[in-house]
Formats: C-alpha cells, structure tokens, sequence
C-alpha cells in the first residue's frame, strides 16, 4: 500500500498532468503514409479523365495534342484555387498516361470563357493557341462550393467550333482537406 503523501503527490501529478491537457491545445493528428496513399483525390480525378476520354475515343485521336485549361471557381472565373489547379494537373497527367499530348496553360477566364458571354465561348486568345498548337480539343472546368460538397464540371472543346464534346460531373465532400486546398488562393492573392 502507498504512503498517504505518495498517493496524494501522485494524485496531484495526475491532476496536473489531466489540466494540462483539457487546457492544451489539441494536438493534431498527423496522417500517415498509408492514409496519404489512400486519399481518394487523385483516384476522383482520374476517374473523371477516363470518363472523358471513354466519350472522345475514337473521334479524338492521340496524334494531335489537347490542351488542359485551369480548372476555376464557378463564382469568380478568373480564379482558380490549389484545388482547381490539383484537378487540372491530375487530368491532364491522365490524359498523358492514356497516350495523348497534353499543352498546359495556366490562365484563368482569359482561356476558359468570355464574362460577357452567357454561353461556353473559348476566346481568341485560346483559339490563336490551339491554332498555333494544332490541338484538337481543349479540357476546360469550373468548380462550386456549397456546404458540404465541391461540384466539379470538367468539358473537351473544339477549339474550332467551340463544340462540347464531352464532359463529366463529379462532386466531392467538402472536408477540411478540401477546404484547405479551396482556401489557399483567397490567402495568397488577396
């Protein structure tokens, strides 16, 4: 049995020690490489390449380039976000491991769309690309927030006709991970 000022001094220590933590702050759990390895962001965007590229084969071959646009908020088209360019990059890394010869340009409503414009119109300036490229298609892409979910619409446009060719939705729950990555440009280009 212990001394009665041992189990009061242990007690204390306890005590202490259980204050320290309700008063502490929270301590947050790092992920592991094995949760990393199982984050279903990249298998989402892959799967939203492949779908789109089930619907061009084999009207759109892999002889001719394509050219991924930054995937932008819905609400503000001349931002993107690091999910927006996460998603852009993904596809189009899809899109190379499929065969196809992707051109990158990273712009936001200067490539995607004219404001004044109700409709989907590529502008001149992605059109002059897209000639001076010889592409065949452009990957285009809005994203859009609710409070629980990202909406994501990926479209392959001629750039020719501006003719949607293809496209896909997929939405993805709005954790803080998400959150994170949909934050980031706000806080960086104030």
């Amino acid at each position: 049995m212990l001394p009665k000022f041992m189990f009061i001094a242990l007690s204390g220590v306890a005590a202490l020690g259980l204050a320290a933590c309700a008063d502490g702050p929270a301590r947050k759990v790092e992920p592991t490489w094995e949760q990393a390895a199982n984050n279903p962001l990249v298998p989402a965007n892959y799967r939203a390449a492949d779908a789109l590229l089930a619907q061009i084969r084999p009207s759109v071959g892999n002889g001719q380039p394509l050219i991924m646009a930054t995937v932008v908020s819905i609400d503000a088209l001349e931002k993107s976000s690091t999910l927006g360019r996460l998603i852009s990059e993904q596809v189009a890394g899809r899109f190379t491991q499929a065969g196809y010869r992707m051109i990158e340009v990273k712009f936001g409503n200067a490539i995607y769309m004219k404001r004044d414009q109700g409709e989907l119109m590529l502008t001149r300036e992605i059109s002059n690309l897209a000639k001076s490229h010889d592409a065949q298609a452009v990957v285009v892409g809005t994203y859009g927030e609710s409070n629980d979910y990202v909406f994501v619409n990926l479209k392959i446009v001629q750039p020719s006709t501006n003719t949607v060719i293809a496209v896909h939705d997929y939405v993805m729950p709005l954790d803080s991970s998400m959150r994170s990555l949909l934050r980031r440009y706000g806080q960086q280009h104030q």
